[in-house]
């Protein structure tokens, strides 16, 4: 379903102050959008490393007030998942925590790696065992058994042998590591809070706890934090960037700050675009709640057509209580959204969606507006046709499953039943993504890879 699209992940990781695991908790809460089928936290007391990991949300896993007892410390990195590579079971919940030959080391991965077959296949050859089916679990491996004398030799040793989309926190008993692939495809920012420091995914994590954004920590970037203070290294570089322009599209909270400018922004910027390149002759514009609120808000101000909401979403139904079957689809889509049959009767509507992936969910919504009334229903979305597999940390890894991969527009609006059906072009979406010296990954809409994907990688659909 097209509004069950897996986001990657979300990290934290916080180093200077007694509340570590406290802090942990509500950073996560800000980032349970980025994952909600487990969560965890690891803490470093400068003797100790502790965990606690669960299958849910973070209100779930840290439910007993008890838990956080049990994770002191000084420091503390916590982790949100969905199972974009390995399959959804408490075993591949991170932090991963692993006892080494000088101490423990926790990681916590945001994205997707690579070169994962040919890196598992040599180590297991060697005699590794693996406790998990996650790329994530790699990182551990590396870093125990590199044989430099320090934990940042070691860490350096390690991010030169990855490849792919990687935000990572990592902590020993005392010290606080964070490290971004050299293309800089997820998000990682910086923060402060009096003398502590902080890494997350995105800046909300950071307002909930009332810390303030210093900077993103840059493409290729390791930054290490301990008693000494803050250091920063480059031990990976990149011809080029590659920040996932999905991001501001659909997965980031449209009130963080992500590679250095805000996606509120940039979100009304896209819908103001698409107003611009596909104009339609209607009565209101409406959003599919929530991740394309602000690009409708756009879309309407552009057009000077009136906004309105007409559709509700559920905030209470959970990814688990949805179950597969084509047949219960439609049943589904009105667990999560329902119309609102006074502002849709007779109307001319245009609904501003941030992407079609399978077309499913969108099918059984306009099937939904029609029964409340709407006189006509134009889509128009705010990206471009999405055509290519992603192998860097969204969950749609096969192009037999994309709606669009090798069909017409038209073909399109005939699948889902609209009047008329129009996308933003590429050209028209780089044109307002931020900073126009940044460089995007956009190979979900030209199949242009910034990263050259291994057959094994290409072919490989990984376990849920």
């Amino acid at each position: 379903m097209d509004h069950n699209v897996r986001h990657y992940c979300g990290i934290f990781g916080i180093y200077g102050t007694k509340e570590a695991a406290r802090l942990t908790t509500l950073g996560l809460h800000a980032l349970q959008h980025r994952g909600e089928e487990s969560s965890g936290i690891a803490t470093g007391d400068g003797e100790h490393v502790y965990v606690h990991t669960g299958m849910g949300h973070v209100s779930d896993v840290f439910e007993d007030p008890n838990v956080l007892e049990r994770l002191p410390g000084h420091l503390s990195i916590g982790h949100n998942r969905y199972s974009t590579t390995g399959s959804d079971s408490l075993c591949n919940a991170q932090p991963f925590v692993a006892q080494c030959r000088d101490g423990y080391i926790a990681v916590a991965h945001n994205g997707n790696l690579t070169n994962t077959s040919p890196l598992r296949t040599r180590m297991q050859d060697e005699g590794a065992i693996f406790q998990t089916t996650t790329d994530s679990e790699l990182v551990l491996h590396l870093i125990a058994r590199s044989r430099a004398s320090h934990i940042v030799d070691r860490v350096t040793e390690t991010l030169k042998q990855i490849q792919g989309a990687y935000s990572l926190v990592l902590s020993t008993e005392n010290q606080l590591l964070a490290a971004r692939d050299p293309y800089g495809f997820r998000p990682l920012c910086l923060g402060q809070l009096g003398d502590a420091w902080i890494v997350a995914s995105e800046s909300c994590a950071l307002d909930i706890i009332s810390a303030r954004y210093i900077r993103d920590i840059e493409p290729g970037e390791l930054i290490v934090i301990d008693a000494n203070g803050l250091r920063t290294f480059t031990p990976t570089e990149a011809s080029r960037h590659a920040f996932c322009v999905f991001e501001y599209i659909y997965f980031s909270r449209p009130d963080s700050i992500i590679f250095g400018d805000n996606v509120d922004k940039t979100r009304r910027s896209l819908g103001k675009q698409l107003a611009i390149e596909q104009p339609a002759d209607a009565d209101i514009v409406i959003s599919v709640p929530d991740s394309s609120n602000t690009a409708a808000l756009g879309y309407a101000h552009q057009s000077g057509i009136k906004h309105e909401i007409g559709l509700i979403r559920n905030h209470y139904v959970g990814r688990t209580f949805i179950t597969p079957g084509q047949e219960t689809r439609s049943a589904k889509v009105k667990l999560k959204f329902n119309p609102v049959r006074g502002v849709l009767k007779g109307k001319r509507v245009v609904v501003v969606e941030d992407s079609i992936v399978r077309g499913t969910t969108l099918k059984h919504l306009v099937r939904m507006l029609r029964e409340a009334g709407a006189r006509q229903v134009h889509v128009r979305v705010s990206c471009p046709p999405i055509v290519g597999a992603c192998y860097y940390g969204i969950d749609f890894q096969t192009e037999k499953e994309l709606i669009a991969n090798g069909k017409s527009v038209e073909f399109i609006r005939e699948q889902i039943g609209v009047d008329s059906l129009g996308y933003l072009s590429l050209e028209g979406m780089l044109s307002v993504a931020p900073n126009a010296t940044h460089q995007y990954c956009t190979a979900c809409f030209t199949q242009d890879y910034p990263i050259q994907i291994e057959n094994e990688v290409s072919k490989l659909i990984l376990e849920r």
